[in-house]
């Protein structure tokens, strides 16, 4: 079962390895408060910052479906950070499919990011097959997200739950319970029990087989 169309446009999207991803709703793209209120700004463009879209977009319901439109702007940042340019516009508007393609159109646009690697692209999509959590510190946070690229080492981790294989696909969580992305274990969960924490360890998820929110 998918939630909404929005998620299933960017599963498929992502698996087609498509250049853009269009997302029709009943407004002009995302603001920065509720649409109706005259003081709130369309955000034109979205690149790589980190934005809470749970702190500065509406929670209000489209017409058109049960998506809101933080679910719609996550999806977007989902498949964008795959290399997809995503457009959230208004589908009420005549023409607006040619006028985004044509790059006139009034909406918000999630620039693409680096390509990723088909690996990535199907790890992207693969929480329904998940085996186990891995909790980690804020210091393996970090170095996770910094801009270049870590793997998830052993010495970072807290808690593992779950049983799981050796190329099981498992959850990486941080200390205060975000989702931060899933990966490819390098090791079964009774071996990686045995190591929390420590050094000079081979990764427990290798960069190459890591895909982060």
């Amino acid at each position: 079962m998918f939630t909404d169309n929005d998620e299933l446009a960017g599963l498929l999207a992502t698996m087609m390895n498509v250049e853009a991803m269009f997302i029709l709703t009943n407004v002009d793209g995302i603001y920065n408060g509720n649409p109706n209120n005259p003081a709130s700004q369309l955000i034109a463009v979205i690149e790589d910052e980190i934005l809470d879209f749970q702190a500065i977009v509406s929670t209000e319901k489209s017409n058109f479906g049960r998506g809101g439109m933080v679910t719609k702007s996550n999806i977007a940042k989902r498949v964008s950070k795959l290399g997809i340019a995503v457009h959230i516009i208004n589908g009420k508007k005549d023409f607006i499919l040619t006028d985004a393609m044509q790059g006139t159109a009034h909406g918000t646009i999630f620039k693409p990011q680096k390509e990723s690697s088909n690996i990535k692209k199907w790890l992207a999509n693969s929480e329904g097959l998940v085996k186990g959590s891995i909790y980690i510190n804020e210091g393996a946070k970090q170095a996770l997200f910094e801009n270049k690229a870590n793997s998830l080492l052993l010495v970072g981790v807290t808690k593992i739950e779950g049983q799981f294989d050796k190329g099981d696909i498992i959850k990486i969580i941080s200390a205060n319970e975000e989702l931060l992305g899933l990966g490819i274990s390098q090791y079964d969960d009774e071996k990686a029990l045995e190591r929390i924490g420590w050094k000079n360890q081979r990764p427990l998820v290798h960069y190459d087989y890591l895909f982060l929110y």
